[in-house]
């Protein structure tokens, strides 16, 4: 029975310094983070794309015109 418990410590101890899904994990919370603030700052996002969009279609006339 003593040598099952340390087995079962040994095994988990091992698991807990398993870093080989750590990579993935790091990723999906960087996405998650990035998805988060698009979310929150949505008006502001679209409003400077407009904007962007704007100077550019306006510096394009000049430059045919």
């Amino acid at each position: 029975m003593k040598k099952k418990l340390q087995k079962v410590a040994s095994e988990a101890r091992a698991f807990w310094r398993d870093e080989s899904g750590m990579g993935t994990i790091e990723v999906v919370l960087i996405i998650v983070v990035l998805v988060g603030l698009v979310i929150v700052f949505k008006k502001q996002i679209s409003g400077l794309v407009k904007d962007i969009i704007s100077h550019i279609k306006s510096d394009a006339q000049t430059v045919y015109n």
